[in-house]
């Protein structure tokens, strides 16, 4: 696997990772569908360890996931590209959002994630995992 890269739309904030990716996932939670501003966001998962981001204009909106744990949403705040989210329940991961990787035609779901609340329009592939919330460990 070739090193991880990619960045925002204005290119103000640019990030990199040598790790494999731990998964990739679609999430269909509703806090995701908002995110987007789609019908689902599409992740790969990196190990926290490697991740650098270089930015000068990242912006961070704290929400807070159905655990009840923080959920850190990045995004650029010059262009509004949502960049990466990190988990307070799923601690030493980042979740990548595909669109902003300079190579993304490697990805391919392995797993959805909130079925429940996915739009009803939105098939999930034949070969994915589905939970209709979060897995569990």
């Amino acid at each position: 696997m070739n090193q991880i890269k990619g960045g925002c739309l204005c290119g103000s904030v640019r990030y990199e990772s040598a790790e494999e990716p731990v998964m990739s996932a679609v999430c269909h939670c509703t806090h995701c569908q908002k995110q987007s501003g789609s019908a689902f966001s599409t992740n790969v998962v990196v190990p926290a360890a490697q991740f650098n981001v270089t930015a000068t204009t990242l912006a961070t909106f704290n929400d807070v996931g159905d655990s009840g744990l923080p959920v850190k949403r990045h995004f650029c705040s010059q262009c509004g590209s949502s960049v990466y989210t990190e988990l307070a329940a799923n601690p030493g991961v980042v979740v990548i959002k595909v669109g902003t990787l300079d190579d993304s035609s490697w990805i391919k779901p392995q797993v959805h994630m909130w079925r429940g609340s996915a739009q009803a329009w939105v098939p999930a592939a034949s070969d994915a995992v589905c939970f209709d919330r979060n897995p569990t460990a």
